[in-house]
């Protein structure tokens, strides 16, 4: 009998978690500085989560050693899904860029379901000797130890594709690493940065505006996307293999209640149906998750394969964080 009665009390409360969530304000937290390609789906993400959830939704950028400070301060939140996560790629990569990671990938999260995947693309400042790759790479190759080449921060997915581009092309560049990908931009804008390699959700509207030059896309199949259709792939240039594309999933503190979770997931996949969001997405070159994934189960076991893959190519490269 109490054992019936104590599992009354637990369907019971869960039903109340559930009919109540949310009652005030859920944060999203952004492990990067604003204003970079991750700010930016977090925040057209969060116009579509808060009719969905029928609740404010804000966004707050805890920047810092490569995400690992927003995650951490996710991880260690109260589990009550008024604190998520929005991380890209640097959930599975950050197990092997650093030493001391202040939280488990696998075991200190629930997971929510994946959002959308980003290529990338290779960009260079407006004054760069070269119209396309194959003068690029000549540039490149008459240039060893004189090329400066840009990224957000350890672990951002500018570090780690510049990271796979100097392997690809065996060519090693002095890496500047900045606090963000708009300050990043903003120096390779002002031509103080000879290349960088990044989302098309930052790159795209410099591409078009033409303040940037731009060599090659990532992907394997050329992007369909107006401003970079004629843009070849890098695997075509030469670099045969060369496939990289940037993800975000959302995750909340582990502890948090199934009813919630549920109803985050439920939110997240009606937000992703959302016409508004899907045009704001394509037109950066973006793709809108739409398979399983979008359940947590099979989210999770995609971060762990990505964990799988990107381990043995960073920890060839020797670069760590304490």
């Amino acid at each position: 009998m109490k054992q019936l009665i104590s599992a009354a009390l637990m369907i019971g409360t869960a039903a109340a978690a559930l009919a109540e969530y949310p009652e005030k304000p859920v944060t999203i937290v952004v492990p990067f500085a604003a204003g970079g390609p991750t700010d930016k789906v977090a925040r057209d993400l969060g116009d579509v989560l808060r009719k969905q959830l029928n609740q404010t939704v804000i966004i707050e950028n805890v920047g810092g050693a490569g995400g690992t400070l927003g995650a951490a301060k996710v991880a260690k939140a109260s589990p009550d899904g008024y604190t998520v996560l929005l991380h890209h790629i640097g959930m599975a990569t950050a197990p092997a860029l650093y030493r001391k990671l202040p939280y488990s990938v696998q075991n200190d999260f629930e997971y929510l379901g994946m959002i959308n995947e980003v290529p990338m693309t290779l960009v260079g400042r407006s004054t760069l000797p070269a119209s396309n790759y194959a003068e690029l790479r000549k540039w490149i190759d008459a240039n060893k130890g004189k090329i400066n080449l840009a990224n957000a921060g350890l672990g951002a997915a500018s570090h780690l594709c510049g990271l796979l581009f100097q392997q690809a092309v065996a060519v090693d560049m002095t890496t500047v690493p900045y606090k963000g990908t708009a300050p990043a931009m903003t120096d390779l804008l002002g031509g103080q940065i000879d290349l960088m390699c990044d989302q098309t959700t930052n790159t795209t509207q410099q591409i078009e505006g033409g303040k940037v030059k731009a060599f090659a896309v990532t992907t394997l199949q050329r992007l369909t996307t107006p401003a970079l259709a004629k843009l070849p792939t890098l695997d075509e240039s030469g670099l045969k293999g060369f496939n990289v594309s940037i993800w975000h999933g959302l995750y909340a503190p582990k502890g948090t209640p199934k009813p919630v979770v549920d109803k985050l997931n439920a939110a997240l996949r009606a937000a992703l149906k959302d016409a508004e969001f899907i045009k704001r997405e394509e037109a950066l070159g973006a793709v809108v998750v739409t398979d399983s994934r979008l359940g947590g189960a099979e989210h999770k076991k995609f971060v762990e394969a990505e964990i799988a893959k990107w381990g043995p190519a960073i920890k060839a490269a020797g670069q760590y964080a304490d």
